[in-house]
């Protein structure tokens, strides 16, 4: 899928405007949360924020500036998932993922060295996924997005555990966010 593919995708689940009681983020629309349409430059009502507003903070803070982009030509799958994931729950929560998951892949060091944490695809997180996909050819991609959907999906049920208001939203997350 492209960019604007998954974009439209997240857009598509996310919706227009929301205000749930229980939705710490606040007024949404698009998906985008009111923070970060106004760290974005929005200073308008919620209701009136724009799509192509949101495609453009979509763009650049989902997908380019966390270096998910970089993902997209060595594995498509993940790359998407990294973007769905950080929509929902920040890029740097998504990233944490694939490496927890690489190192956790790598043979205890024999593969490639462990990852130390970063909040972005670096060079090392990005040697790490190349080894691992060419260790581990043809599967290695989707074992790889079984594992980054097993920690997402585990995250929401803490979520759920920690805040019961977020109960409300457990069963549309595990439907609509887990493959």
């Amino acid at each position: 899928m492209t960019i604007d593919q998954l974009i439209d995708d997240v857009i598509g689940r996310e919706g227009g405007y929301s205000d749930h009681p229980a939705d710490r983020g606040g007024p949404t629309k698009w998906g985008i949360s009111e923070a970060i349409a106004r760290a974005a430059g929005w200073t308008g009502a919620m209701r009136d924020l724009p799509r192509d507003f949101a495609v453009a903070v979509y763009r650049r803070s989902y997908w380019s500036r966390p270096g998910i982009d970089r993902v997209q030509p060595l594995a498509p799958l993940i790359a998407a998932e990294l973007f769905d994931t950080g929509v929902n729950m920040g890029p740097a929560v998504a990233i944490g993922f694939l490496q927890r998951a690489l190192n956790a892949l790598n043979r205890g060091g024999r593969d490639f060295a462990d990852l130390p944490p970063a909040t972005h695809i670096d060079d090392a997180t990005l040697a790490a996924l190349t080894a691992f996909l060419e260790l581990r050819a043809p599967h290695g991609e989707t074992v790889l997005l079984k594992a980054l959907e097993a920690l997402q999906g585990e995250r929401y049920l803490h979520l759920a555990e920690r805040r019961p208001a977020n109960e409300a939203f457990l069963y549309g997350w595990l439907a609509n966010r887990l493959s």
